[in-house]
């Protein structure tokens, strides 16, 4: 079950680092041709008001306008098109695209159609459904962005962190992106090993998909300081040695954060969006994560029968105070 998971997280990093050079390279041309535009909108008379939305961030272009019906027949119908597409030219769109995201993500803008079309795929207006779906799909397996369409017709998106992880939010020395993505693959290691893993295990799976202890990755960082020390130190997971073990070894758990900012079921429900199942094929940790659910209302349920109890007991119950002396008058009672 883990290779196969491997082998999709790995497909999606490698046209991630494919495309990091190419996605700059592009949006640097892209800035450039904008300035050399301005430069020549400098020398031509003014322009009607209504050109000034075709060139803000989020406007309407001409592509976008003559294609809506188009793409209103949804992404599964536009993977069609691809047909027509060689495989090594639709990755390499999509290792663009991805990049070209990661780059948007991190300078906390917003990103376009009009743009995408124009950085990365060429006004390729027919193939842009399909491409956009697999870098979507591959930008939430690497680092948990998920893009979310924020205004219709005009086409703008925004990228934010959808695994409600908030270890991402600690900003660390060697990266800037969202290391959620690889924490719940991890954690939904750990989960179908049995909720314990041996640390040679991670490493074994954390190679197969590029990821290699002491070298630096693009997304991640430093491999070891990320999961062995700053993870650890955030609570997100344990690692400790076993006891009794000669050689000495570790191994790694859930941390208490985990726990309580996820669940085995929202973990397994993350995997098969990977592998593209239904989460009964999970079987044994299906049924087992559905108990944990279980629980975790249970205690829910009785955490707030507990508090409800407090209050009435505090706000709503007035004990008198027996050091008081009642005095009584007409009609009312006054304490003094």
């Amino acid at each position: 079950m883990a290779m196969v998971v491997a082998g999709n997280v790995s497909f999606c990093l490698k046209l991630a680092e494919a495309g990091k050079e190419g996605a700059q390279a592009l949006l640097e041309q892209r800035h450039e041709e904008e300035k050399q535009q301005e430069e020549e909108e400098e020398q031509e008379p003014p322009e009607s008001p209504g050109s000034f939305f075709s060139s803000t961030s989020c406007s309407t272009s001409d592509e976008d306008s003559s294609s809506q019906e188009e793409e209103g027949t949804g992404f599964h119908q536009a993977s069609e098109d691809t047909k027509s597409l060689p495989r090594d030219l639709l990755n390499e769109k999509v290792a663009n695209l991805v990049h070209l995201m990661i780059l948007k993500y991190q300078q906390k803008e917003p990103i376009t159609k009009a743009e995408m079309l124009k950085v990365v795929i060429k006004r390729d207006n027919k193939q842009f459904l399909v491409t956009f779906e697999k870098a979507s799909k591959c930008l939430e397996v690497i680092s948990g962005i998920d893009v979310k369409e924020v205004d219709p017709k005009t086409h703008c998106y925004i990228l934010f962190n959808s695994l409600g992880l908030t270890h991402d939010k600690i900003v660390s020395d060697d990266q800037n992106m969202p290391t959620s993505g690889l924490l719940i693959i991890i954690l939904g290691v750990i989960f179908i090993e049995g909720n314990c893993v041996p640390e040679e295990n991670i490493w074994n799976f954390l190679n197969m998909i590029g990821i290699k202890a002491g070298r630096k990755h693009f997304i991640y960082g430093e491999p070891r300081k990320l999961i062995t020390r700053n993870w650890v130190q955030e609570n997100s997971l344990e690692y400790r040695m076993v006891s009794n073990s000669d050689p000495s070894w570790y191994e790694f758990r859930w941390g208490p954060r985990s726990y309580a900012e996820t669940s085995k079921l929202k973990v397994l429900e993350f995997l098969a969006k990977i592998k593209w199942i239904d989460l009964i094929s999970f079987s044994d940790c299906y049924e087992e994560a559905l108990r944990d659910e279980e629980e975790r209302a249970g205690a829910r349920n009785n955490s707030m029968d507990s508090n409800t109890a407090m209050f009435i007991v505090q706000h709503l119950l007035v004990i008198p105070d027996p050091t008081e002396e009642t005095v009584f008058e007409e009609g009312s009672q006054v304490s003094k």
